[in-house]
């Protein structure tokens, strides 16, 4: 078996190709580590969101409403509930609710979601109460639970 002679300067060349070689890599890898977006998913609930809205269960806007309960609610039954809003904004805005996120998906139809205020204007750090009305179907039938978001909106006018 014959070994071949290695020089001292094709080890110090192979060792700066190596260097080279690492340096470069490391150098890319933290290069598409910072421009790498890298998402969290942060689990949450609600019921309620507003925009420009304070939502209170009293007049003088005190206690913060963070959700609703409906209760029990037999077929063809409806339930009301008084909540207050507020303009939390520097502009009047007008008023809209919607219902979304039905939970089971059927139960938007036969269980409906009204209020008293579409439309209504509210100036700047006015208060208002709205009535929240929940109606069931007489023919409600397969659903026993439900859970529904409600977004109120506020729009600069």
């Amino acid at each position: 078996m014959s070994f071949k002679k290695i020089s001292a300067v094709s080890i110090i060349v192979f060792t700066a190709m190596g260097m080279v070689l690492t340096y470069s890599t490391a150098g890319l890898l933290s290069f598409q580590n910072a421009n790498t977006t890298v998402n969290r998913h942060l689990p949450s609930s609600g019921n309620i969101a507003a925009i420009n809205v304070g939502l209170f269960i009293d007049y003088a806007c005190t206690q913060r409403l963070e959700s609703i309960d409906w209760g029990d609610i037999a077929p063809g039954e409806s339930v009301t509930k008084a909540i207050y809003l507020k303009n939390t904004g520097n502009t009047e805005i007008s008023l809209s609710m919607t219902a979304d996120n039905w939970n089971p998906s059927i139960a938007n139809g036969p269980i409906s979601l009204t209020w008293n205020k579409e439309g209504s204007l509210l100036n700047p750090g006015g208060v208002t109460s709205a009535t929240l009305t929940l109606t069931t179907d007489e023919d409600i039938s397969g659903i026993t639970n439900f859970s529904v978001s409600i977004l109120i909106i506020g729009t600069a006018q």
